[in-house]
């Protein structure tokens, strides 16, 4: 595969701190690939050295060919970047905030002025094309960042929770965007904070402390965990919690709403399910059911970061 983004044995240091420690990243065309990883992974810091807002310590990065070093010009053409706090200017319109954006990118007008109205229908921006970028909403002024990542025609597109902070109807609707865009052959890469958006990914990148724990599709990355995930509906939802906990087979209990699931060790389904049973029932609890379930990337994360020898407590938040 020609790769867009090619990143070889990425290192960034502050101070004492290794904020990138010896990643390598691929991503190609008409490909979505997923950065996930707790606070303080170094999701960002990875982010700001592939588009070069960051002087790397050591290694390599191309985008679509070209190095960032060697090539900044020719490599920078080729990429758009959205950040996490996208910066727009709320006195212009949607329309002139795409214009300055396509002509610090030197795109010229008879060139932008098309585009710009293309890619604002192609975001559903397209009526509120005069409206004042300061009385969007929070959904809209993504899509904006979107748009303006987008108005140079960009093969490579970088974007650090773009969906941070707006409801699930937008986020949903900001996905179908970036899969309409793999039709166009960009390779995309995302952090996001939330699973359900990285199982729509081809790939998954789990990061922590700046090294990478683990990546795949999403199938693949769950394969470890089959026949060995638990979902119990029981109430009350602590009480059966603590007496799951104290099974010999379970590993982690993980509350996933009004249910939980328990991750149980390697061969244990079949007796720990029966003895699950027999137990919550004798303690007064309420059981719906305990079933085995496919494991979530949420399952996946948690054992990744559990199984991680210098993983601590204080990093087990999926953000930014």
């Amino acid at each position: 595969m020609d790769w867009l983004i090619e990143g070889r044995g990425l290192r960034r240091s502050f101070g004492a701190v290794s904020a990138v420690d010896g990643v390598d990243l691929l991503v190609g065309a008409g490909e979505i690939v997923a950065l996930l990883g707790p606070d303080g992974a170094g999701k960002t810091s990875l982010m700001r050295l592939l588009c070069g807002a960051l002087r790397l310590d050591a290694g390599q990065v191309r985008l679509c060919g070209f190095d960032l070093r060697s090539q900044v010009e020719q490599a920078r053409a080729s990429l758009g970047y959205l950040p996490q706090h996208f910066s727009l200017y709320p006195e212009l319109t949607v329309l002139e905030n795409l214009r300055f954006f396509a002509e610090v990118r030197g795109v010229p007008a008879s060139e932008w002025q098309p585009r710009a109205l293309e890619i604002l229908n192609f975001v559903g921006l397209g009526e509120f094309a005069e409206r004042r970028a300061g009385a969007l909403s929070g959904g809209m002024r993504q899509k904006l960042g979107l748009a303006a990542a987008l108005v140079h025609r960009p093969k490579v597109l970088l974007m650090d929770e773009p969906t941070g902070g707006v409801d699930p109807v937008t986020r949903q609707s900001f996905w179908q965007l970036l899969i309409r865009l793999l039709e166009e052959g960009v390779g995309v890469l995302v952090s996001t904070p939330y699973m359900d958006e990285a199982a729509r990914a081809q790939r998954v990148v789990f990061l922590n402390r700046g090294r990478v724990l683990a990546e795949g599709s999403p199938q693949a990355l769950r394969q470890p965990l089959q026949s060995r995930v638990l979902e119990v509906v029981a109430a009350p939802l602590r009480k059966a919690g603590q007496i799951a906990a104290a099974d010999p087979a379970v590993e982690d209990v993980q509350a996933m709403g009004d249910r939980f699931h328990l991750r149980l060790a390697p061969g244990a389904l079949a007796q720990a399910q029966a003895r699950l049973e027999r137990s919550l029932a004798e303690a007064g609890c309420d059981v719906v059911g305990v079933r085995p379930t496919q494991p979530s990337l949420e399952d996946v994360y948690v054992y990744l970061l559990q199984s991680d020898p210098v993983a601590d407590s204080g990093r087990g938040r999926v953000d930014g």
